[in-house]
């Protein structure tokens, strides 16, 4: 750690110690989706004092990311996402080693990411087919080697009550359609995850949309409603989680 990083993290090291802060400094993280979700959980790590991030993400910022993504201004608009959160984590650590990729996570393209050259892995893709590909290539890599450690949001959208939030291991969680379409896709491929995992759920049942979607007006595809509130605990509770596997070590 930096003479510059021990004092931007010095309240962080106050709890922690030098010793965790080491560890957490030189952390591997890669996230997958730099949405509502993704997004909080890059800063609160960096934030914290992991300086090495892979962000993943091929969207670009959409006027109505504003309300829940944290690199989402009127600013940044048109912007491709991973780029606009690779410039603002580095205002908050210039010293920071931020790759922005701007891809896509699939079967196809599983191999591209190396994931077994980092220490954790962080899923917060929306798409029901790749995040399933995600967690089986990712528990595969997790079993091969126990100490990276993989994590999970579920569905963050819908929701408005932040204290049903809850953290448990995928097979456990209840309550949430996403995990429930995840475990019926398993079942129906006769493919299942390789090794345990936490996921950030709520328990809150998913409440309708009574608005009107702009982001895409045919009615193509699904747009839910959410909110900042609930988005960004989901992202702070997944980095919570990194931070208490690196400090409990």
């Amino acid at each position: 750690m930096t003479e510059t990083e021990k004092q931007l993290f010095n309240r962080a090291e106050l709890l922690f110690g030098i010793d965790a802060m080491e560890r957490i400094n030189h952390l591997r993280v890669i996230i997958f989706g730099v949405g509502g979700v993704g997004s909080w959980c890059a800063e609160g790590l960096v934030r914290s004092g992991v300086s090495h991030i892979t962000l993943v993400d091929s969207d670009r910022v959409a006027f109505t990311n504003c309300n829940r993504q944290l690199m989402a201004t009127t600013t940044t608009i048109g912007q491709v996402k991973v780029d606009a959160m690779r410039a603002h984590l580095l205002q908050v650590n210039p010293e920071a080693d931020i790759t922005a990729l701007e891809a896509v996570y699939s079967e196809a393209t599983a191999t591209d990411f190396h994931l077994e050259h980092y220490d954790v892995i962080i899923d917060a893709i929306d798409s029901l087919r790749d995040k399933a590909a995600l967690i089986l290539h990712a528990t595969s890599i997790t079993r091969a080697n126990p100490s990276i450690k993989f994590y999970s949001s579920m569905g963050a959208a819908l929701r408005i009550d932040p204290t049903r939030i809850c953290v448990s291991e995928f097979w456990k969680v209840k309550g949430d359609p996403l995990a429930r379409a995840l475990r019926n896709k398993f079942k129906g491929r006769n493919q299942f995850p390789q090794a345990k995992f936490q996921c950030v759920y709520s328990e809150e049942a998913p409440l309708p949309n009574i608005g009107t979607s702009i982001d895409d007006p045919a009615g193509r595809a699904q747009i839910n409603g959410s909110l900042v509130h609930i988005t960004s605990v989901f992202g702070m509770t997944l980095a919570g989680l990194v931070l208490q596997q690196v400090v409990n070590k």
